[in-house]
């Protein structure tokens, strides 16, 4: 009896201190159910399984102050880690993360840069995964430009969030290229509630096209906004032969909209591996003190030409 008492004492005190060992990580996604909230939450709740952590995801619906919000909200929570997107920008993250780290929670950032927030906590585990906006749109821009072949005084529309400080510097650097080439712009400003549900733009996309029906390029600034234009264009029943779409993030949708000719173009900034090493940052900065990592995954580009490749795992919810 007092052997079985020993052993279950023993059982007891592994089992609590398993307990204690456990992190607990805030994780920040965008719009429950969208293509690019849905891939990178795979790879945090990835990451989680493997490295044994408790995972919290929050959800923001893309809006900036609502991630401020939920920062604020988990951080009354006092989680071991908190993986954001840098939407808001380093201006009402910078005193939050700061806030964060003296009480002993490390930051890390996925998605959006936050350039001055990680350069000033880099130290106590703040790093960045995800492409470089301002980079990602003059790649997207130069690649488009060889792709389609457009010329001096062709336009071109884009789609995109230039109000956001750090996340519109993508369209800031299409916008830059093209005018550089001579090609005129035609910017439009994705709204919050089209932000949120983009099925919802079908008005503002049919308004643009059938103004502008000499536009050879559009541009969607947005993973959902792409998936959902082979849509817009089949409502409108627009000639996939002669407006050129182009966009960012794969998913389902996106793959049958490249497949079926009315998707281009596709950047891949590869969600995934965001969502999981955003969670595994957070861990080794909080058990092994490691600095925050600089990470860069974007700069690939899906066509019909490859998207069989790699059409199995954009499936399985990993690409």
């Amino acid at each position: 009896m007092k052997f079985k008492s020993l052993i279950l004492a023993t059982v007891l005190l592994a089992t609590t201190l398993v307990a204690k060992d456990r992190l607990s990580i805030y994780f920040e996604a965008g719009a429950v159910g969208d293509s690019f909230s849905t891939v990178i939450s795979n790879g945090a709740k990835a990451a989680a399984k493997d490295l044994d952590v408790d995972l919290k995801i929050y959800y923001s619906d893309w809006e900036p102050s609502k991630m401020v919000e939920n920062f604020k909200n988990a951080l009354a929570t006092k989680p071991d880690g908190m993986v954001i997107m840098g939407h808001p920008g380093d201006e009402l993250y910078a005193p939050l993360v700061e806030q964060a780290v003296k009480q002993g929670i490390v930051v890390t950032s996925v998605d959006t840069e936050l350039l001055k927030t990680r350069e000033e906590f880099a130290s106590k585990g703040f790093g960045y995964v995800g492409s470089n906006n301002y980079e990602s749109g003059k790649s997207m821009a130069n690649e488009a430009i060889r792709v389609f072949g457009l010329k001096k005084g062709e336009s071109v529309m884009i789609w995109g969030l230039l109000s956001q400080p750090i996340r519109g510097l993508r369209a800031k650097g299409m916008i830059e290229v093209f005018e550089t080439n001579g090609i005129k712009v035609d910017y439009i400003e994705i709204s919050p509630e089209i932000n949120k549900d983009p099925s919802l733009g079908l008005s503002v996309f049919s308004a643009y096209v059938l103004k502008h029906t000499k536009t050879r390029l559009a541009i969607m600034d947005h993973g959902a906004l792409t998936a959902q234009t082979p849509q817009f264009m089949k409502n409108l029943n627009l000639d996939k032969d002669k407006l050129n779409i182009a966009g960012f993030s794969l998913s389902p949708a996106t793959v049958a909209g490249i497949k079926d000719g009315y998707i281009d173009l596709v950047g891949d900034a590869q969600p995934f591996v965001q969502g999981y090493l955003g969670v595994w940052q957070a861990v080794m900065s909080k058990k092994y003190a490691f600095s925050g990592f600089n990470i860069d995954t974007g700069g690939g580009f899906a066509t019909k030409d490859n998207i069989k490749t790699i059409e199995p795992l954009i499936k399985n919810g990993i690409r």
